[in-house]
């Protein structure tokens, strides 16, 4: 009778435990609109008491990244979590004037065996409805950093962040230099291929030939990466820093798309592993912020401009 109590009491603990909101929730949030569609890196860090939740909000956009404290309520019964007033990087703001909007979370919590989600969306105060769009989301909860004493860890040693970062030219002085050139790890391959290639984001050069930087987007915490092309290894276990990982890449003719993917061989000390990776054409400069976890692959797919007719 007491081994069925105590397995009971075990079932019980568990289950109460899977329907918490309590830890760590990374992904996108995006925002759509007829002219425009953004991509909000989103990290939440929560710690529910009885039906309020306090926590720690971080996110990137554009070259912004952001750490806000947030504060609401979980219904246990509705799954429903309420987070009030965060302040979130308006979606058409410029690079160098950024203005809020002042915008509510709600989301469900959505629980199965293999993994937990947050799915909801930040809504805009009445004041700002007629300028700040929805922007949707959809976040993982990261099972192994999901420990009170880490949460606690990091609530208590919050501080308010507000950081503009460009690489300017003395973090690429030391940079990295890899060349284009298949190489092989057995390892790194086969997991490559076991984990789903996500496409995070596509882009029309105008040169056969680019300059590919990659650093850490934000602190820098041991994020290790490999690099593919066109699903063939370039480089493997290279560190991610404030000096650049730096490739010259030469397109392949023959495709309509190639195809610049990030793996993640580790996770770093604050999951998941995000870069800052920037591509130059030799006229134009573009910055995509990517992220990969042990499950997905970040894939960056790249076209060729038409070439102009003579």
């Amino acid at each position: 009778m007491k081994k069925l109590s105590a397995l009971v009491a075990l079932f019980l603990s568990l289950h109460t435990y899977s329907q918490t909101v309590f830890g760590y929730w990374y992904g996108y949030a995006t925002v759509k609109t007829n002219n425009s569609s953004n991509n909000y890196m989103v990290e939440l860090i929560l710690q529910p008491e009885k039906n309020n939740v306090k926590g720690i909000m971080n996110y990137y956009f554009k070259n912004t990244y952001r750490t806000v404290q947030v504060k609401g309520n979980y219904n246990i019964a509705s799954r429903q979590l309420s987070l009030y007033q965060i302040p979130v990087t308006y979606h058409g703001s410029l690079a160098n004037m950024e203005v809020d909007c002042i915008m509510n979370l709600q989301a469900i919590l959505l629980v199965a065996r293999m993994e937990s989600d947050l799915k909801g969306s930040f809504t805009s105060l009445p004041a700002y409805k007629y300028t700040c769009s929805d922007i949707s989301f959809n976040l993982k909860l990261n099972a192994d950093i999901s420990k009170q004493d880490s949460v606690m860890k990091a609530i208590r040693e919050y501080r308010e962040t507000y950081q503009l970062w460009k690489p300017s030219p003395t973090d690429t002085l030391l940079a990295q230099q890899v060349l284009q050139l298949r190489v092989t790890n057995y390892v790194v391959e086969k997991e490559y291929k076991q984990r789903e290639n996500e496409v995070i984001d596509e882009i029309e050069v105008g040169s056969d030939s680019l300059s590919v930087d990659f650093y850490d987007n934000g602190e820098v915490d041991g994020d290790s990466i490999s690099i593919f092309m066109n699903n063939q290894l370039l480089s493997f276990n290279r560190k991610l820093s404030t000096r650049a990982i730096h490739f010259d890449i030469a397109l392949d003719p023959q495709k309509q798309v190639n195809e610049i993917t990030m793996f993640a061989d580790n996770l770093g000390a604050i999951p998941p592993n995000t870069a800052l990776m920037i591509i130059n054409d030799g006229k134009n400069q573009y910055e995509v912020r990517i992220s990969s976890s042990l499950e997905k692959n970040a894939t960056i797919r790249i076209k060729r401009k038409p070439r102009l007719k003579r």
